[in-house]
């Protein structure tokens, strides 16, 4: 999605006084300053809702609280962005548009098991609680809810968010940063990557070692069901290998695995 187009986030005023529209809940505004944070660092939130004054508050809140926050405004978009980018933790509606939270929430575990996941339900949704653990969400939060108990929850989840794996990759003579999006060689000029061609590489780096199949990579970078019949995956590579390779034609870092998909390669890897 280009990025003028994705849902922004507020940032907090520098007061600290976060003006957080959080429909329908029990929060009063101005909310004052939390206390400092458990944890010893903010972590990157998403926040996929589609009613844009609670995805707003939401943002303005764990912004207040010391967080770096992202928001996807439907399920869709919600699956793209949490696929493409190495959030710490979800804050997920289960009721949005083009593709239901449960849904987003088992492909988001299926393809980021150890992201904790917090689910926001309406009162009276007993059922859809126990599915939304039931397919992998950590914590949930029933609407109306209070911004004090929001944060205790995202900073306890906080707390079990797995180190980030590292951002920035080096192999044959490339280094790629994965997080700014940029991939140079030899140390000539940089070179632009997509959101999704940083998440191939991210998937292909993080299972080094074995092959990544097609359905995965549908999975868990496209955001698509694993048995769609397409060759968007194939295409996508061969313009990264455009983008990376000393030679296209003959790969190193992404190498076809015949029948089975592609592998990261064998070249010499940097610290």
């Amino acid at each position: 999605m280009p990025r003028s187009s994705r849902p922004r986030c507020r940032s907090s005023s520098a007061s600290g006084r976060v003006e957080a529209r959080l429909t329908g809940t029990a929060l009063h505004r101005p909310y004052p300053p939390a206390a400092p944070p458990a944890y010893d660092r903010g972590v990157r939130v998403l926040v996929v809702e589609d009613e844009l004054g609670l995805r707003e508050g939401l943002c303005d809140l764990l912004a207040g609280d010391g967080h770096e926050v992202s928001a996807a405004a439907d399920g869709a978009q919600g699956v793209a962005r949490g696929l493409a980018e190495p959030f710490d933790l979800v804050v997920l509606d289960l009721m949005l548009p083009r593709l239901d939270g449960i849904e987003v929430c088992r492909r988001l575990r299926a393809a980021r098991p150890g992201m904790p996941i917090l689910i926001l339900t309406a009162r009276g949704g007993e059922d859809d609680v126990v599915r939304g653990l039931g397919e992998g969400a950590d914590d949930y939060v029933t609407k109306p809810f209070g911004a004090r108990e929001l944060l205790a929850r995202v900073r306890a989840l906080a707390r079990r968010a797995p180190p980030r794996a590292p951002e920035t990759i080096a192999t044959d003579g490339l280094s790629v940063d994965l997080g700014l999006l940029i991939a140079r060689r030899d140390g000539g000029a940089d070179v632009a990557l997509t959101a999704r061609e940083a998440g191939i590489l991210r998937l292909l780096y993080r299972h080094r070692g074995r092959s990544v199949t097609r359905a995965e990579l549908l999975e868990q970078v496209w955001g698509a069901r694993g048995d769609l019949r397409t060759r968007a995956v194939d295409m996508a590579i061969a313009v990264l290998r455009k983008k990376i390779e000393r030679d296209p034609a003959s790969p190193r870092i992404v190498v076809s695995v015949k029948g089975l998909g592609y592998a990261w390669g064998d070249a010499e890897d940097g610290p």
